[in-house]
C-alpha cells in the first residue's frame, strides 16, 4: 500500500505533531514516505519504513502515542527524567523530555536512578542509631548495618578513611541534644581514624572503643593530642584493644592504667573499673556577701634569711662542698669515691626562663652576651629527668635514674664542663643543712642553690642541688679517699640564670608589685621591659628592692632610668619624697630626662 505525499499544509501539521511527540528532532525536516532521501530512513532490507507500518500490527495498548510531561505527576507516577536517552525505531538516539504511565510506557526505555549523596546516606545512618532520650549514639559494628549495606557505604575500619570518620563525627555533633555517650565498639578502628573525634565531640562523658585495633600510646595521643581535650570524659572502655591486652599479658596493667589516666585527666572509670581518687580537704567557697578587699602588701610577713645550717658542724658541710665542687669541675672521675655503691643520681634541665629573669632580661642583656650562646640540647639528650618533658614515661623515668658510682660517673662525664666560683662572693650560694632520719640512724639533708659557668660558651646557669648524706664508715672506700661523709642521693636541677638576689637577706618582696602613690595611680602596663635595652642592663645591676622603686617612679613620671635613679638617690630612696620632688622641678627638666 502506497501513500501519496500530503499537501503542504497537511505535511506541516504532521511535522509539528511528530515534533511535539518527541519522535523527530525539532530541526529535522519531514520527509515523504516514498522518498526518505537518506540512509537513516531505510531498513537493512531496503524497504521504506513508515511510522504507521511499524505500529499497525501492534496491539493498541502498546502503540506509541504522543505524550507530554504532566505537571500533576506525583510519587506514584513512573520516574520522569528530562534529557534521558531512549532508542527510536530508526536506530537514532534522541534526547527529549519523556514521561508516561504504566498503560502507555515502552518497556525498552532505560531509566537512570540518581543515588543519594554519601553525606545524606551517613546522616540517615547516624539518625537511625541515635537515641535522643538517653543522649546515646550507638555506632557499634557499622559494617553490619543494613543502611550501610543499602547504600554501599565504607565505614572507617572497614576500608573507610579518617575523612569518612570525620564526616560521621561532624554529623554526630549536629544532633540535638548533644551526644553524651558514644559507642564505637567492634569497628577495627585505629588512632589515625579517630583524630577528629575530640574536635567534633569534645564534651563526651562516656566513650566505648571496645574491640578495636588501638595498639600503643601514640594512638591514644592521636585521639587526645593535648590534655585540655575531652576534659569532660568520665568513662572510657578500651578492653579488647592490643594496647590494653598486651599490657595486662605482660603484667603491666597498672602502668597501662596510669598512662591512660594521665592522658584523660577527668576519668573516673576505666574499662568498667573505678579509678582511685586522691582527695584533699580544701577551703570551700565563701557564701558571704561581704566584699573582700584585695591584698595590697608588698612584702611577705617573714624576711629572707641567710643560709641555714643546724644540727651539724658547719665546717664539715663546708669541707664536703669544697671537695665536691672542686672535683666536679676538675676531675669528675674521682667522685666515684664520694658516692655509696647503691647511691642514686638524676638531673633535670628546666629550660623555661624564670619570671624574675625574664622581667630583668638576663637572657638578652648586653652585659651578659654569653647567655645567648647557651643551648639545652646536650643536657636534654644526656638524660634529663624532667618529668614534664618525658611525659611521665615509666621507661624513661627509670632509665634516667642512675644507680651506683660507675653509672653516675659515666653520666657526669657526658655533661658539659662547669666552673663553680666557690671561692668568690659567698652571697652567690645559699646552703640549707639539717639532720633527718635515715632508717635507724641519722642522715644529713643538704640543699645548695647557686650558679655556675658553663665552659665552652661562658654563659651562666643557676642550679639547685640536693644531697642525702651519711657518715662514711671506717674502712670504706669513701673514708680511705678522704671523704668523711658519703652521698646516698644526688638530685641536680639546672635552670636559666636568675641571679642570687632571690635568696639575698632582705624583706621578702611580692613579685610584680606596682604600688599606687599618694599622688595618683601608677601605670599598670609599665614594667622593666618598658625601658630601652641599655637602660634595662643598668637596672639589672641594682638590688631588686631599688629596681622596683625605679620602675614605680618611672611609671608615674615617665623619667628614664638614669634620672629616676638620681631622683630616688637624692631623696634617700623614699618613693613619696622622690615623686614630690619631681613635681616641683619637672617643668625645668629637659626632654632627654624622659622616656
Amino acid at each position: 500500500m502506497s501513500v501519496s505525499a500530503p499537501p503542504a499544509s497537511s505535511k506541516s501539521i504532521a511535522t509539528n505533531a511528530l515534533r511535539n511527540a518527541g519522535l523527530i528532532d525539532r530541526d529535522a525536516p519531514m520527509r515523504d514516505g516514498d522518498n526518505p532521501g537518506g540512509r537513516k530512513g531505510k531498513l537493512r532490507s531496503g524497504r521504506t519504513t513508515r511510522m504507521m507500518d511499524i505500529t499497525k500490527d501492534r496491539p493498541s495498548s502498546t502503540r506509541m502515542h504522543p505524550i507530554r510531561l504532566s505537571a500533576s505527576a506525583g510519587p506514584s507516577d513512573p520516574l520522569a527524567i528530562r534529557g534521558a536517552a531512549r532508542p527510536v525505531m530508526s536506530g537514532r538516539i534522541r534526547r527529549n523530555a519523556i514521561s508516561g504511565s504504566p498503560a502507555n510506557s515502552i518497556s525498552s526505555i532505560p531509566i537512570r536512578v540518581t543515588k543519594p549523596k554519601a553525606v545524606d546516606s551517613w546522616r540517615e545512618f547516624v539518625q537511625k542509631r541515635w537515641n535522643p532520650e538517653l543522649k546515646y549514639l550507638n555506632l557499634d559494628s557499622m559494617i553490619e548495618d543494613e543502611t550501610v549495606k543499602k547504600y554501599n557505604l565504607t565505614p572507617p575500619g572497614a576500608g573507610g578513611s579518617a575523612r569518612d570518620a570525620a564526616v560521621i563525627f561532624k554529623l554526630a555533633s549536629q544532633l540535638k541534644p548533644e551526644v553524651e555517650t558514644l559507642s564505637l565498639a567492634n569497628n577495627n578502628l585505629t588512632g589515625t581514624l579517630l583524630v577528629q573525634l575530640s574536635r567534633y565531640l569534645p564534651k563526651l562523658l562516656n566513650l566505648s572503643l571496645q574491640n578495636n585495633k588501638i595498639r600503643d600510646k601514640k594512638e591514644i595521643t592521636m585521639i587526645v593530642p593535648r590534655k585540655d581535650k575531652m576534659i569532660h570524659l568520665r568513662e572510657l572502655v578500651l578492653t579488647g584493644n592490643p594496647l590494653r591486652e598486651q599490657a595486662y599479658k605482660a603484667g603491666q596493667g597498672a602502668t597501662y592504667r596510669s598512662d591512660i589516666v594521665r592522658r584523660f585527666t577527668s576519668l573516673a572509670v576505666l574499662d568498667q573499673e573505678p579509678i582511685a581518687q586522691i582527695s584533699f580537704d580544701g577551703p570551700q567557697p565563701s557564701t558571704s556577701a561581704m566584699p573582700v578587699e584585695k591584698p595590697n602588701a608588698t612584702t611577705f610577713p617573714f624576711d629572707m634569711n641567710p643560709s641555714f645550717v643546724t644540727g651539724v658542724d658547719g665546717g664539715l658541710v663546708s669541707k664536703f662542698l669544697i671537695n665536691f665542687f672542686n672535683a666536679f669541675d676538675g676531675q669528675r672521675e674521682s667522685l666515684i669515691n664520694a658516692y655509696d655503691p647503691a647511691a642514686t643520681f638524676s638531673f633535670s634541665a628546666n629550660t623555661s626562663i624564670p619570671a624574675r629573669a625574664r622581667l630583668v632580661g638576663f637572657h638578652s642583656s648586653r652585659e651578659m652576651p654569653n647567655q645567648r650562646k647557651l643551648e639545652w640540647k646536650t643536657w636534654l639528650d644526656g638524660g634529663s629527668r624532667n618529668l614534664n618533658r618525658i611525659g611521665g614515661d615509666p621507661q624513661k623515668t627509670l632509665q634516667n635514674l642512675h644507680v651506683g658510682g660507675e653509672q653516675i660517673i659515666s653520666v657526669l662525664r657526658s655533661l658539659p664542663s662547669t666552673a663553680h666560683d666557690i671561692g668568690g662572693p659567698p652571697e652567690k650560694f645559699c646552703i640549707d643543712a639539717f639532720p633527718v632520719m635515715h632508717g635507724q640512724s641519722m642522715g644529713l639533708l643538704l640543699t645548695v642553690h647557686g650558679q655556675f659557668t658553663e665552659l665552652g660558651t661562658g654563659g651562666i646557669r643557676s642550679f639547685d642541688r640536693t644531697f642525702m648524706l651519711v657518715p662514711a664508715t671506717e674502712g670504706s672506700r669513701a673514708k680511705a679517699n678522704g671523704w668523711d661523709i658519703v652521698i646516698l642521693s644526688d638530685q641536680w636541677i639546672i635552670r636559666s640564670y636568675s641571679s642570687h638576689e632571690a635568696w639575698k637577706p632582705s624583706p621578702l618582696l611580692v613579685q610584680a608589685v606596682v604600688n599606687k602613690s599618694q599622688n595618683g595611680p601608677a601605670n599598670s602596663g609599665f614594667s622593666l621591659m618598658s625601658f630601652p635595652p641599655d637602660q634595662q642592663a643598668v637596672l639589672a645591676q641594682l638590688p631588686e628592692a631599688q629596681r622596683n622603686l625605679v620602675v614605680q617612679i618611672s611609671s608615674q613620671t615617665r623619667l628614664n632610668a638614669k634620672f629616676a635613679i638620681d631622683c630616688l638617690q637624692l631623696n634617700g630612696w623614699d618613693l613619696g619624697k622622690a615623686v614630690a620632688n619631681f613635681n616641683q622641678v619637672k617643668s625645668s627638666l629637659d626632654r632627654d630626662a624622659f622616656l
